[in-house]
Formats: C-alpha cells, sequence, structure tokens
C-alpha cells in the first residue's frame, strides 16, 4: 500500500503525476491531477498552487527537466497568473505530446547509424558481393 503526499493543506496520490493510473484516459488524469492542485476548488489553479504541487509530487523526468516555471508558463502563455481546468488539461496533453516526440526523435537519432556509418558499410556488403568480378565500389 502506498501513502499519500500531504502538504499545505493538500492531500495527493503518489500516481497524480507518475501515470500509475493508466487504466484511466489520459484527459480524466488531468482531471483529477488539476482537482488535486486546485486546493482551493475555484475552476482555476494559481502558480503558486502549480508550484507546491510540482514540487511536492513526482512529476515525470520530462516535465521535471522542464521546470515548474517553464511547464506553467506553457500552460499559462497569456500571463494571467492563472489556469483554468480546460487550459490545464489542453496544455499538459499538448507538453506530454511534445516531450513524447522528442524523446523519439532522441533515440532515433542515437540508433540510427552516421550517413558516412552507412554508406562505408553498404560499400562494404557490395564489395563482397562482386568480389572477383572487375567492379570498384570504393568511395
Amino acid at each position: 500500500m502506498s501513502a499519500a503526499i500531504s502538504g499545505m493543506g493538500m492531500t495527493v496520490a503518489p500516481q497524480a503525476m507518475t501515470g500509475a493510473s493508466m487504466h484511466m484516459p489520459p484527459a480524466q488524469k488531468m482531471f483529477d491531477l488539476f482537482s488535486q492542485i486546485d486546493t482551493s476548488n475555484s475552476g482555476s489553479i494559481t502558480k503558486t498552487q502549480f508550484e507546491l504541487a510540482f514540487n511536492t509530487l513526482n512529476p515525470p523526468s520530462g516535465f521535471k527537466s522542464l521546470g515548474a516555471d517553464a511547464v506553467f508558463a506553457k500552460l499559462d502563455p497569456k500571463n494571467s497568473g492563472s489556469v483554468s481546468k480546460q487550459d490545464f488539461k489542453n496544455g499538459m496533453l499538448q507538453m506530454m505530446s511534445q516531450i513524447r516526440q522528442q524523446r523519439h526523435e532522441s533515440v532515433a537519432q542515437a540508433t540510427a547509424p552516421a550517413p558516412a556509418q552507412t554508406i562505408d558499410a553498404n560499400l562494404n556488403e557490395l564489395n563482397q558481393l562482386v568480389v572477383g568480378s572487375n567492379i570498384n565500389t570504393t568511395a
């Protein structure tokens, strides 16, 4: 059994930002997380509420690497100082998508051979096929 995280009148289950509640649709997860951060039940969260939750909870590494200020700035592009439930959900889902895309691109770049290595490997394979012929495949 895991313990809840509490502080400043806020109790949040550990799975709230870690994604442990995998059976719930992402939009519902964001609405639930918003409700846990909106400790005043005002229908919007302030930067202070968001920072407290960000520092108290265990956000995914992609969000953690951005930092609370940068994440909140993306959720509140008009710099109003608060974020509605709908804007929170839309912004978080958009950032999650961008983080996933960046990770996918990073993995693809890390595993893809450099172009020169690919050309050399292809030339070597071609050379092995034409051994004994008069074809020169060196670059």
